[in-house]
């Protein structure tokens, strides 16, 4: 009989911040790694440690030990401590593609400060649910084994296995296969990371210890390689350990126990592994369990951290990275450690019990901050390298006497029209004239010349324009000292049209000049109409909504549903036999509140009333530890009022009607949602996930018991029969659900309320009931085919980015007034990033086909490069691509492949 090798991998799981503050956990993590020095010192046969997967734990060490530093790389660069890929262990489902991206990117870059000595393992061990291509970016990365905890294998209370489920995998090994084919090794912790943990040294119950676990390991195991994970959630060091091994010996001469290391496991495992493993297919989500433990509700708890999130990804990946890549080939230098910090500012807010909502509610304050530090660094980049490219763009074309130029910035990736606002000085005056309450008087009597915006050649374009007075502002020269001044400014709105993608526009407000106003877009009493979208508003508050392209109709959309909760913050859950609330039927007040030739507002508000919160029972249940799905609480029937304003807003040219929402939120114990009833007979629907546009089912397998069927979701959800789709953008909106009915309506979160952390104990989060003013932003769009062949991404990936609008000087400049760095046209492509590689110093651009069959890309620079060629996730210099001018370059990208290009110049 072949001899079972026993790997014991010595770890802690690092949670940086969950059931305690942060700084708790710091203190337990300078402990546990002082204690981890002095055990690898002291003690030879203690052969080494995974750290978890994430560089931030050296991070966060060093922060308070900078004198430990050598001893760290000492034992890094031996091989006794094994560290990365990642910098934190993320959320997947609630972090942008990008943000994995990044995630992976600064955890390698972080390496190569001890060496390059990396942990070459995708590890995902408490990732509530795994992205489906993820084992294609671990490829790209030269990673070909994932390790993880969910996603497989029926999880309950604790993490524990069940034995009576159908199983995806028979064994802990399979082969785990992204969209496009990648394939990596996958190894699921079927008995969980810690079934290695306190491993005993009195003999007695070491016997009883090791057959116990070995029996459990063999039972998943496909080879002779038995896993054991020697630690748990911030578990100490074992210090004994080398001791508990050598008895282990003793007792068991027909094992081999080995104080082991992920590299050296898997090495072993490969010679092994059997021919007929199992192959998996994308996504991981825990579909073939009962519903009741894919902590999927996540997704909404604290919905105002996802949107802050959100904010912030987009404004780095899609407005600061392009500026800056921009204004480096205009010769400005682009800079990455700024980037660095902003990145890992925001990803100390992205480990999974952090983003997801799901901590006690020290921790989510300080994480608002967070998000607050990187914005505002994410900010002056923005800023920064806008001033410097409005140096160089000729706008002499606006020299005539008074005329005032801004320029409109398009970094969405796509070509795109829509509504922008500037602020734009007619007058300045700084503080050296004279003291500025004088000024400001003096500037207030100057009179306004009425006048319109034209562009670059003459036509003049309808807007509106108001007075915005006197304010103070200042400048921050590089070489001197800060200059206050007060402005004398107007407003300006009006409809930016036809910006392409990586391009700007360059429109000046001309006094004098004038235009007969268009008409307005209010058509009916409450109804909002342009060239291919009606709108109209019911007594109720919902919408019908005509897409005049296809002539299809769809009503009763945007009711609102309220439900109670009596879940926790992972998990949602409807109290038995309840119904939830809606808006269906409840007369609202409605007002058009503008109505301009290029964008019109209806708002609506609803005076409703919701239960203040489950009954009684509940607390009780909390206390007593009652599992969530087996608690009996109602809700209460004492109410309070709700109050939900909704401002409709349609667009001249517009393909969608955008939604924003207000809530003042007094309940507790519930749920919000918008309903969007399709209508159609669908057996699937299409939502944006990681890399991906994936395809999921209605209705969930047989094994499902929880009524719910919540989902994950990025910047869209869509239901098509085949001939006809609605989709649902959103920003920060990560939460969804198609109803299992004939109408497949489409259920998105706006608020959810819970005032407990759940999992293992009690621990109560006030906070988390979100008590006060919410807001809600996202968009219907209808469609001909489904979001794929409709190309809808675009149209929902343009609704997150924000334009960027700048008054600039009359000068003369290498740039012209309206100019595109980059274009770029593909069919079932979708745009991912532009940026500049730290370690090549290339511009790389990054996209990926959302079809599931060959497509073309097409990549024009107005410039000549130098070298185009194929890069991967990490940014590296690949093989050439030919290109006839050095201009244009033609890529065939494979199904749902994840493409990076290298562009030298």
């Amino acid at each position: 009989m072949t001899k079972k090798t026993a790997h014991i991998i010595s770890h802690t799981h690092w949670d940086r911040e969950w059931y305690m503050p942060y700084e708790y956990h710091h203190a337990l993590l300078i402990e546990l790694m002082d204690t981890l020095l002095d055990t690898l010192e002291h003690d030879p046969g203690f052969k080494s440690f995974h750290l978890d997967g994430q560089t931030i734990m050296l991070e966060d060490y060093l922060q308070v030990r900078p004198e430990m530093k050598g001893k760290l790389e000492k034992y890094i660069h031996e091989g006794r401590i094994h560290i990365g890929p990642w910098y934190i262990l993320q959320d997947e489902f609630l972090t942008s593609s990008e943000a994995n991206v990044r995630n992976l990117q600064i955890g390698h870059r972080d390496c190569a400060h001890y060496g390059g000595h990396i942990s070459k393992v995708g590890y995902f061990p408490d990732s509530f649910g795994n992205m489906g291509q993820a084992p294609q970016m671990l490829k790209q990365a030269k990673i070909d084994v994932a390790v993880f905890g969910r996603g497989v294998k029926p999880t309950g209370f604790n993490n524990q296995v069940s034995e009576d489920a159908a199983y995806e995998s028979p064994f802990s090994e399979m082969i785990w296969q992204s969209p496009d084919g990648s394939r990596v090794i996958g190894i699921l912790f079927a008995n969980w990371y810690c079934n290695g943990m306190e491993v005993p040294v009195e003999e007695k119950q070491a016997v009883a210890y090791w057959e116990k676990h070995i029996e459990n390991a063999e039972k998943f195991a496909s080879t002779n390689h038995l896993l054991f994970m020697n630690g748990c959630d911030h578990q100490p060091i074992q210090t004994d350990l080398s001791q508990a091994i050598e008895v282990a010996k003793k007792l068991f001469p027909d094992v081999d126990f080995v104080h082991s290391n992920f590299n050296d496991y898997v090495d072993e495992l490969k010679q092994e592994l059997p021919e007929n493993l199992q192959t998996i297919q994308g996504e991981l989500r825990s579909q073939r369990t009962d519903g009741w433990y894919t902590l999927v509700n996540t997704a909404s708890s604290r919905v105002y951290l996802k949107q802050m999130n959100a904010e912030n990804q987009t404004l780095l990946e899609k407005v600061a990275e392009p500026l800056a890549a921009f204004a480096h080939q205009a010769g400005k230098p682009y800079p990455h450690h700024l980037f660095v910090y902003a990145w890992k500012t925001l990803m100390q807010n992205h480990p999974h019990d952090s983003i997801c909502g799901c901590s006690v509610d020290e921790v989510h304050r300080e994480m608002v901050t967070r998000f607050e530090k990187s914005k505002h660094m994410t900010e002056m980049i923005i800023n920064e390298t806008v001033d410097s490219l409005l140096k160089q763009i000729d706008t002499t074309v606006y020299s005539g006497k008074d005329m005032v130029p801004f320029t409109v910035f398009n970094t969405a990736g796509y070509d795109r029209s829509g509504i922008v606002e500037v602020k734009l000085e007619l007058s300045r005056r700084y503080f050296r004239e004279g003291h500025p309450t004088k000024l400001a008087a003096e500037m207030k009597q100057e009179p306004i010349v009425p006048g319109a915006v034209v562009d670059a050649d003459g036509n003049v374009l309808d807007c509106q324009w108001e007075d915005a007075g006197v304010t103070f502002g200042y400048d921050l020269p590089k070489d001197k000292f800060r200059q206050p001044y007060m402005a004398r400014s107007i407003n300006v709105r009006l409809q930016a049209k036809d910006i392409p993608a990586f391009g700007y526009q360059t429109l000046a407000w001309v006094p004098g000049a004038a235009k007969e106003q268009s008409a307005g877009l209010v058509t009916g009493e409450f109804t909002l109409e342009n060239d291919r979208l009606k709108a109209e508003v019911a007594e109720d508050g919902s919408l019908t909504l005509t897409d005049k392209e296809t002539g299809h109709m769809y009503a009763g959309l945007n009711v609102y549903e309220d439900a109670g909760d009596i879940g926790n913050e992972y998990m949602f859950r409807m109290p038995e036999g309840s119904k939830p609330l809606t808006t269906a039927g409840l007369k609202a007040e409605r007002n058009v509140v503008e109505n301009t030739p290029f964008r019109s507002v209806i708002e609506v508000t609803h005076h409703w009333s919701i239960p203040v919160s489950a009954d009684e029972t509940l607390k009780q249940e909390q206390l007593d530890i009652v599992d969530f799905p087996r608690r009996k609480a109602q809700r209460s029937t004492d109410m309070v009022p709700f109050r939900i304003v909704t401002r409709y807003t349609l667009d001249r040219g517009a393909k969608r009607v955008d939604v924003h929402v207000t809530m003042d939120n007094q309940s507790k114990d519930h749920r919000v949602r918008a309903l969007f009833p399709s209508g159609f007979t669908a057996e699937t629907h299409l939502a944006e996930s990681i890399f991906e546009v994936a395809r999921r089912n209605n209705v969930p397998a047989q094994e499902w018991e929880n009524p719910s069927n919540d989902q994950h979701q990025h910047t869209f959800v869509s239901v098509s029969d085949g001939k006809l789709g609605l989709t649902v953008a959103n920003k920060g909106l990560f939460e969804y659900e198609v109803s299992q009915d004939n109408k497949n309506t489409i259920g998105v979160t706006l608020l959810r309320s819970s005032g407990e952390l759940g999992d293992w104990g009690y621990f109560p989060t006030p906070e988390a009931q979100c008590i006060g003013t919410h807001t809600a932003e996202y968009a219907i769009i209808p469609h001909a085919g489904d979001a794929v062949a409709a190309g809808v991404h675009a149209e929902a990936h343009s609704f997150q980015v924000p334009w960027i609008v700048r008054q600039v000087d009359v000068h003369e400049g290498r740039l012209p007034a309206n100019h595109a760095f980059l274009a770029w046209e593909g069919e079932g492509v979708a745009f991912s990033s532009i940026k500049m590689a730290e370690e090549s110093g290339d511009m790389v651009g990054r996209w990926f086909n959302i079809a599931h069959e060959g497509k073309t890309l097409n990549v024009r620079l107005p410039e000549a490069a130098t070298d185009f060629y194929r890069s991967n996730i990490l940014e590296h210099t690949g093989d050439s691509i030919a290109s006839a001018n050095n201009q244009d370059v033609t890529i065939q990208l494979g199904s749902a492949e994840i493409f990076t290009l290298g562009i030298k110049k």
